[in-house]
C-alpha cells in the first residue's frame, strides 16, 4: 500500500473510545448504570450513535417525549460538527475515553440546531457536499446529478466507514485536481488524490485551487505552557468558526505550505499584519527588535496548536498533502486552531 493511501486509510479507520454516561436527573433506576463504552469513527456524527446507545439506557429512563443530546463538561455538543473535529477542538490535552454525557429531554434550543436523528445528519452531509463542489467547481450540478441510489450509497459509505464503496463514487463528483507537491517528488499516489479543484492550462501552468475549508479558533485568555493547562471550556462563545475556501497560486519552484493557508485565514497571527516594524529608515537596535517582537506576541496573540485529523500540524507541510490525505469526506478539510488571545 503506498504511503498516501496509507494516510487515507487511518483518517477513515480512525475512531474515539468514548464513555458515555446518563445524565444523573434523567436515572430512574437503581442503581444508576454504569457508562456505555463506544468506539466512535472520527469522521462520523455523534447522533449516529444512538442506536447504538439508546438500548443500553432505555431500562434506566423515566417515562416521556425524548430529545437525545450529549455534553461535555455542561457544554452541549454540537451534532453537526464531525466527532473527531469536536474531539480536537474541547480536547487540547487528549481524554482517553472521552467522557460525554447523554441526555434524552431538555435539548437546549437556544444553543443546538434542532436533530431529527440521522436524517437530520444526512441532510447536513449532503448540504456541505453541496456548498463543497460550488467552492471547488462554481456549480454543484454534478451532486445534483448523482442518482438516489448513488447518494444513498455514498452516505451509506460514510456511515460504515467504507473507503472503498466512497471511492468507487468519487469519479461521478468530478472534484477537480490537485497535484499533491510531496507526492510528486516521492511518486505517490492517494485514492482521492485529484479532488480539490486546481486547473491546468494548455502550457502546464496551475491556476488558482479553491479549497473548502472550515476553521474553528478556540481562543483562550490565560496563559499556559502545557496543554493539560489549557482551561475547560465554558461556552460556544469562546470559539470563532470561519467557513471560507482558501485559494492559492501553484509557482514554479514555490511550495504552498500549510502556513500559507492559515496566513490567508488568520492573517492577524500569522504574515506580514501579524508584525510590526518602525517607521521608514529608522535605525533599530537588536534590543528594540527584541523588545518589539516580544511586544508583539503580547498585542497580536500566538497560535499555539493546529489539529487535523488528531494530527499537530507542522505548518510546512505542502498544503496539496493535507487537502489531499486530511479531507473529509464532504470535501471539507476542518482545521482546528487554539490561539493565546491578544492582550488589548
Amino acid at each position: 500500500m503506498a504511503a498516501n493511501e496509507e494516510a487515507v486509510k487511518y483518517v477513515w479507520e480512525g475512531a474515539i473510545p468514548l464513555q458515555i454516561h446518563l445524565h444523573k436527573s434523567e436515572v430512574a433506576s437503581h442503581p444508576a448504570p454504569p457508562p456505555a463504552l463506544v468506539l466512535a469513527p472520527r469522521i462520523g456524527y455523534l447522533p449516529l450513535l444512538v442506536p447504538l446507545i439508546k438500548p443500553y439506557f432505555k431500562d434506566s429512563l423515566p417515562p416521556g417525549e425524548e430529545s437525545i443530546w450529549f455534553d461535555y463538561k455542561g457544554v452541549p455538543l454540537k451534532w453537526y460538527i464531525p466527532t473527531g473535529v469536536l474531539f480536537d477542538l474541547l480536547c487540547a490535552e487528549p481524554e482517553r475515553p472521552w467522557n460525554l454525557t447523554i441526555h434524552f429531554r431538555g435539548y437546549p434550543t437556544n444553543v443546538l440546531l434542532p436533530c431529527e436523528g440521522e436524517d437530520s445528519v444526512k441532510w447536513n452531509f449532503v448540504n456541505s457536499l453541496k456548498e463543497a463542489a460550488y467552492i471547488i467547481n462554481g456549480n454543484c450540478k454534478n451532486v445534483m446529478n448523482m442518482s438516489q441510489n448513488d447518494q444513498e450509497d455514498m452516505w451509506t459509505s460514510v456511515m460504515n466507514g467504507d473507503l472503498e464503496a466512497y471511492t468507487r463514487l468519487l469519479p461521478k463528483l468530478k472534484m477537480g485536481n490537485i497535484e499533491d507537491e510531496y507526492s510528486r517528488k516521492e511518486g505517490l499516489s492517494s485514492p482521492i488524490s485529484g479532488q480539490g479543484g486546481t486547473e491546468i492550462d494548455m502550457a502546464g501552468q496551475v491556476k488558482t485551487a479553491r479549497i473548502p475549508v472550515r476553521l474553528y479558533v478556540r481562543s483562550v485568555n490565560e496563559n499556559f505552557e502545557f496543554l493539560e493547562d489549557v482551561p475547560e471550556m465554558d461556552t460556544w462563545d469562546e470559539i470563532s468558526y470561519l467557513n471560507r475556501p482558501v485559494e492559492f497560486l501553484r509557482e514554479e519552484g514555490k511550495c504552498f505550505t500549510l502556513r500559507d493557508a492559515i496566513e490567508t485565514l488568520l492573517p492577524e497571527y500569522i504574515g506580514d499584519r501579524a508584525q510590526t516594524s518602525g517607521e521608514e529608515g529608522e535605525e533599530r537596535t537588536t534590543t528594540d527588535v527584541s523588545e518589539e517582537a516580544e511586544g508583539s506576541q503580547e498585542t497580536r496573540g500566538e497560535i499555539k496548536l493546529i489539529r487535523i485529523q488528531g494530527i499537530e500540524m507542522k505548518l510546512e507541510i505542502p498544503f496539496s498533502w493535507v487537502v489531499n490525505n486530511l479531507m473529509n469526506p464532504e470535501f471539507y478539510l476542518h482545521i482546528s486552531v487554539l490561539v493565546k488571545a491578544p492582550q488589548r
